[in-house]
This record gives structure tokens, sequence and C-alpha cells, in this order.
């Protein structure tokens, strides 16, 4: 039997925790009262504000009552107004707040480094060769 370690979903997975908890450390050790999964969502809807919810629990790869949970949240500490939308009353309209741009553009500075820490010693054709594997095993799972 192969051992996790020899496993590269295994590694990648442990790579990518690694990665968030390291990163949920620094943006909590800098005052900040978002997860990485909130600066996810909000992210999102930043750069696309009319994004409908089952939109952005497929970009963020959350079951959609995982994301409700996370916008009620995010309402709650004021990062997000939700308001009923005006063609479909069964939907929500989600607007970022003026708090949720501030805490977006205080956090853009510990994001990019902690991108820089997590990537240091890989270079950018190191980089763009693992994005092309990643694609290509995200083309081959998409395949039916």
């Amino acid at each position: 039997m192969e051992n996790l370690n020899e496993i590269v979903f295994y590694s990648l997975d442990k790579a990518i925790r690694t990665y968030r908890q390291y990163a949920h450390q620094q943006l909590t050790a800098q005052g900040f009262d978002v997860t990485v999964d909130q600066w996810l969502v909000l992210k999102a809807l930043n750069d696309n504000p009319d994004m409908p919810q089952q939109q952005i629990a497929e970009m963020t790869f959350k079951d959609y009552a995982s994301l409700t949970r996370m916008i009620e949240l995010l309402v709650k500490k004021q990062y997000l107004s939700r308001t009923i939308h005006p063609q479909d009353r069964r939907r929500f309209t989600l607007t970022l707040t003026q708090n949720a741009h501030e805490v977006l553009n205080r956090m853009q500075k510990v994001i990019v480094a902690n991108r820089k820490h997590a990537l240091q010693g890989i270079s950018e054709a190191q980089i763009k060769a693992m994005h092309e594997t990643l694609g290509q095993i995200i083309q081959n799972c998409n395949k039916t």
C-alpha cells in the first residue's frame, strides 16, 4: 500500500491547508476579524457585484448552506448589506459596505505578504508549470 506522503493529492491538500492556517494566523495577528473563507466571499462580491449567491458558492467552493451562514456572519459584522432583489423576491442582493471596502484594502498588504512568504524559493517558471498542471487536472476531472 502506498504512503500518504507519496500521493500527490494528499500533498496538494496538505499544502493548501497549511497555507490557509498560516494566512489565518497572519490575518488574526494583524487584528482582522475576517477568515480566509469570508475574505473569499467579500473578494468575489467586490470583483463581481451582481453575482448571485449560487455563483458565489460555486466560486468559493462552498455548499449553499455554508455560504448562507457565512453571509449571515458578514451581515452581522457589517461587511455586507442584504436586501430583497428588485426583480425576484426569492433572491437577495448582496452589497459590500464601506467597512468591507476598507477592510479589503487594509487586508491586501497582508494577503500579498502571505502569498510571497508561501511562494518564496519557487520560480516564475515553476509557478507557471504548476498552473498548467493544476489546469490539466481540473480539465481531466471535468471530462464526462
